[in-house]
Parts: C-alpha cells; structure tokens; sequence
C-alpha cells in the first residue's frame, strides 16, 4: 500500500474550505475529497464542491492586479486560485487569443462575435487550465500518482503536468477514443488502460485509490457530481481572462459541456469579478450538448438529472454522456442561461466553416458552441446586437481519427479492471 498523500492541510494553499453548491454546507479545507460531492447531498441529489478562497481574497484579489500580472500564464491570476503561484506547475498556459470572428459574424447576422481560442494551450486544450492547478495541489500533498478517467484531453494534459512535477500519472480510457489523444497521453509517460465499458474506468480508478492512494482528478463514481473542486476552480481564469479581453463582460458565454467544469469554473469567475466590483453585470451562460439532459432538467425545473436516450453515436465524444450534472444545471439556472443540443451533421459542417471562413481548425466538440449559437439566434433568443463569446475547447488536430481526417488508430482495451490493475502493478505504478 502506497502511503497516503498529506492531506492535513498544513500545506499552503489560498483555501478557507469548501461549500456545496446545491445545499450551500461548507466544509474544513482538510476534507478529503472524492468525487461523491457533498456529504450531505450524496443521498438526495449528488453535488459537487466548489473551494471557498480565504476571506482576505475575495474581498480584494480579483479587484486588483496579483503580485504576478506580469507572469505570461493562467498564473497571474493566482490571487483567485487555491494554490501559491510560487508552488505552480506550470507549462505556460493560459492567456489564450480572444478572435473577433468578423466573416462568421456577418454571415450570422451577430456584429461582435468572438471565439476565446483554447487550442492554443500548452497540450492543444482548455484543460491544461485544470491540469495546472489540480498537479500543483497534487504535489503539494505529496501525492505519487494522479489518475484520471478521460475521452483524451483531460488524460492528455494532465500527463503532461504530472510529467513536469514528476509525479505518475494513470489515465483510464475506452476503445471507442481518438487515437491521437491517447497516443499523446502515452508519450508524456502516462500509462494509457483502455477499458471497452466507460463505466470499468471509474471502478479502475476506485481501486486505485483505495489500493494505492492515487489521487483522483476526474469523476469516478455515478451519478457524477464533477471533477475535482480544486481543478475546476483553474476555469476561473477563463472568465478573468475574457473580461480583461474584452474590457467588460459579454451577453452570453457558450461553451460545449459534457458534466460542466468549465462551466460552473466560469460561471465562479464572473461572479467573483462581480462580487470585486469589477462587472456591474453578469452574462448568461448556454451549454451546447449531445444528448439533452441539461435542457431536460431546465424544461421540467428538476434538480435531478436523468439519463437520456442515446438515439446516435456522437463524433464529439467529450461531450457524448447522457446525464450531466448539478453544478452545470446549476451555473445555467444563476446566469438564466439555457441548454441546445447537437447532431454529428451540424458538428462537422461548422467545423467546416469556422476553418474555410476564419482559418480556425477546432475539435468537433469546439464546433459545438456555435452550432448552439446558430440555433439560439434562430430562435430570437441571441439578438444581433449582443456580445457573444464562443469558447473552442481543444485543436482539430486532436480528433482527425473522428472527424474523417485520418486513419483511426487503433486502441486495444483491457479485458477486465483486474487485468488492467495487474498491468500498472506491474509498472510500479
């Protein structure tokens, strides 16, 4: 048995704690997090945390510049994120291009449309936003392996921070991912376990933890309630970054969501810029979405979300589940916001047009956000006079094999979790 990782919270860490975002129970900052949520919840309907800054910082950071403005990364930030900038792991990500799509606007009849570019992150993705901070948290607690269960971003870039920490890295995966991803997860030293079921990747995941204390940065138990809080909260910077940007706030935010980290990430940043007095506004947020759980749950005013059908095989796997989750629901309801739904045939003629029109090759699920947008400005609800911000989570380069650019490569799963749990035994994992 690995021994655990330090989590008395002696550590230095910008955290008074956590507190449910559904019943709003706060909790010590020495918790011990996994990805059941709130304690309280976990019977009623499965929450996430979210990490409560120290007192002094949200009274001040987000309103004034960090003693870091200068630094050429996410981490300039780092008076709103839970861990020192001096104790960053850091590949300098961040600071992405907000593009003012101009021919796109145009031809959608939108004057100031803009796409916040994250495929220009350090491993081609916005997750290196959580990655950043959730494998600085991970070796200030002493932890000798971070795993995750991934469709291939977040397994991608969390291998590469844990390869510049020199910490071990496990990500569970399943056959039907881009092989470009995984081939890319390999190479920074992760060791790659592909299951056939998704669901054998969380049951892997769980007896890692339990066996060999790893700690876990995604979701590993169903329902899910989100990612880690302490990664999630690296999304802030998403909303801090797009307010410097732009000079204030857009209308709307939309971005694809899968169980919502990013979103709910956001959502906290503009909040919290609020709070500083930095907004005098909000904007609405809207999720684009496979399969309609989200906007399910806003049609009937439930707090439970619940699976839906799965009519087709969605080409944009990272958004391709059945149920999201609260803390999505959650960012969606605050801001008014709202939930559109995607098809394969609409992900792949955007990405077309985004690429021909504005020389932008983004992932099939980064198309996603406008193909929301397209349908909302249909529906009278965007109108041609608002600021609206589309965010393209990851490079095209990343799903050539899905998208029809390439030859798949080929990913061999494991045949079962013990077989999987004996290949990283034996890798000293």
């Amino acid at each position: 048995m690995a021994k655990p990782h330090d989590r008395s919270g002696s550590v230095n860490l910008r955290l008074a704690g956590y507190a449910c975002l559904r019943c709003e129970s706060r909790f010590p900052a020495e918790l011990s997090v996994d990805s059941t949520g709130c304690p309280n919840c976990r019977a009623v309907a499965p929450a996430n945390l979210f990490p409560v800054s120290s007192p002094d910082v949200l009274d001040s950071a987000p309103a004034k510049k960090s003693a870091v403005a200068a630094a050429s990364s996410l981490w300039r930030y780092a008076d709103a994120l839970p861990v020192e900038s001096h104790e960053s792991v850091s590949l300098g990500e961040g600071l992405t291009p907000l593009l003012h799509l101009e021919r796109m606007g145009r031809h959608f009849g939108l004057e100031r449309l803009f796409v916040k570019d994250e495929g220009r992150n350090p491993t081609w993705s916005h997750k290196d936003r959580f990655s950043t901070v959730m494998v600085s948290y991970a070796r200030l607690m002493n932890a000798k392996v971070v795993a995750t269960a991934s469709s291939g971003n977040a397994g991608a870039s969390l291998a590469a921070y844990a390869a510049a920490a020199g910490i071990g890295c496990v990500v569970s995966t399943f056959a039907a991912t881009s092989g470009a991803m995984v081939s890319q997860a390999r190479r920074y030293g992760a060791t790659v376990i592909p299951f056939e079921s998704k669901r054998d990747r969380w049951s892997f995941l769980a007896e890692g933890a339990k066996r060999h204390d790893w700690l876990i940065a995604s979701p590993y138990h169903a329902p899910v309630v989100g990612s880690h809080p302490i990664g999630v909260a690296g999304y802030k910077t998403l909303a801090y970054e797009i307010v410097d940007q732009l000079g204030g706030p857009p209308d709307w935010c939309i971005l694809p969501v899968c169980y919502g980290d990013a979103l709910i990430g956001l959502w906290h940043g503009f909040k919290e810029l609020k709070q500083s007095g930095r907004l005098d506004r909000l904007p609405k947020l809207a999720a684009a979405e496979v399969y309609g759980s989200l906007g399910q749950a806003l049609k009937v005013k439930s707090d439970v979300l619940v699976d839906c059908p799965m009519p087709f095989e969605t080409l944009a796997v990272s958004i391709g589940t059945q149920r999201s989750t609260f803390q999505a629901l959650h960012a969606l309801r605050q801001s008014g916001g709202v939930a559109v739904s995607v098809v394969n045939e609409e992900l792949l003629d955007m990405q077309g047009q985004l690429a021909r029109r504005e020389g932008l090759f983004v992932e099939l699920t980064s198309a996603a956000p406008l193909v929301a947008m397209q349908k909302l400005i249909g529906d009278g609800v965007i109108r041609s006079d608002e600021r609206v911000v589309a965010i393209a989570t990851a490079s095209g380069l990343k799903d050539m094999d899905l998208s029809g650019g390439s030859t798949k490569t080929p990913v061999k799963p494991f045949p079962s979790i013990g077989a999987a749990l004996a290949h990283v035994e034996e890798r000293g994992v």
